[in-house]
């Protein structure tokens, strides 16, 4: 009996978006959702009661820099991530490999994993599909992800079929290294780039596989978005309806509603997060730089259609009075928003979905939020 399941309630008759609820040992969230990061054990300036205020269910975080810091024996000492960090939620480990070759300039991929040198100090280090396996399971996540190549984009079509050939290989091995089936869902992870045969390939890989979940990965790393969104398109019809599909590092507004339309059920991003300790904010009406000279005598909310504490509490001029400060509070202020901004949206998107009117609320949104102008900013 897999730990993680999905239940499909509703599909929207307007564009086939899915509204769902992911089952998993530590609750269940309903779907289409966005899951905070929180990479270090941590959502950045956030604690686990200011999640749940907004009504987070499940967050992410990373093999790769929990292994180096504080290591996985420490973790499972303390009796598991979620002691840890005091998150009773659900919690998504990504296995590293995105990180593998993200941060680190000098790597060898073979058959057997990678080796490559650790952002932190340049020691020399190896992770494979059986360690990612083994560092997962110390942590004690809910959903473990299993350990892929994430090639850079773009990439050869030549290069691409190899590495997505050796992610299928690996994802067997992570299969066969998993030790805590029982309790710890494992999801494979769709590759190919924008190759639409190479993406078919991987599917049919992973899902002959039989995981409880799959992502897609290798999207939103610098292609522009209607090919992120053809991807989607050709993608999810792939992948089983009876289970979770995720869209793996994806979380500007437009594309959270634009791939909950192609059948994407979870997302995860830095970027409110790494935008917000900028002074940058998610609005109802686009984005809004709040440490910019023209708010520092601007008295109103963030945003004056957003119910969220800060929005209720604080003032533009004084959000933007301590970022320029190098507050921590002010860092704490914009996170919080921004956060709540997309997580209140993703609820937004869950009931057009059960009204069927996901597309009507898709145009009005991009119209307010200045998405329909040319040369519209984005994030």
């Amino acid at each position: 009996m897999t730990p993680i399941t999905y239940e499909l309630i509703k599909t929207d008759k307007q564009t086939g978006a899915r509204l769902g609820r992911v089952h998993t040992p530590h609750g269940s969230f309903d779907t289409p959702t966005f899951m905070p990061v929180g990479t270090l054990a941590t959502v950045k300036t956030m604690s686990p009661e200011e999640l749940q205020q907004m009504n987070a269910n499940i967050i992410l975080s990373n093999t790769y820099h929990l292994w180096l810091r504080p290591g996985e024996d420490i973790i499972r000492e303390a009796g598991g991530l979620h002691k840890f960090m005091n998150w009773d939620g659900a919690i998504l480990t990504d296995s590293g490999g995105f990180q593998v070759f993200s941060l680190s300039d000098m790597r060898e991929i073979t058959e057997e994993g990678v080796h490559f040198r650790s952002h932190l100090n340049g020691d020399k280090l190896f992770l494979s599909p059986e360690k990612a396996m083994q560092i997962q399971n110390a942590l004690g996540s809910d959903i473990m992800m299993a350990f892929d190549e994430c090639p850079p984009y773009p990439a050869s079509h030549e290069y691409m079929k190899a590495s997505v050939e050796r992610t299928s290989r690996w994802a067997e091995r992570c299969l066969e290294a998993h030790e805590r089936k029982d309790v710890q869902g494992l999801f494979g992870i769709i590759q190919g780039g924008e190759y639409e045969d190479l993406r078919k390939q991987s599917a049919q890989d992973l899902v002959s596989l039989d995981f409880p979940g799959y992502a897609i990965g290798g999207l939103s790393v610098g292609e522009p978005k209607d090919i992120m969104n053809r991807v989607l398109e050709s993608t999810t019809p792939l992948m089983p309806a009876n289970k979770p599909r995720y869209l793996m590092g994806v979380g500007s507004p437009d594309s959270l509603i634009d791939g909950a339309i192609r059948g994407i059920d979870m997302f995860d991003c830095v970027l409110p997060t790494r935008i917000a300790r900028n002074g940058t904010c998610m609005t109802s009406n686009g984005r809004l730089v709040v440490r910019n000279a023209k708010y520092a005598r601007d008295f109103g909310p963030i945003d004056e259609n957003c119910d969220c504490h800060v929005c209720k509490n604080y003032t533009r001029a004084y959000i933007r009075h301590l970022i320029k400060c190098n507050e921590t509070f002010g860092f704490r202020l914009t996170t919080y928003h921004n956060l709540h901004f997309l997580l209140k949206l993703m609820e937004q998107v869950r009931a057009a979905i059960k009204e069927d009117r996901l597309g009507d609320f898709k145009e009005s949104f991009f119209e307010q939020y200045g998405l329909n102008k040319p040369n519209a900013k984005n994030f």
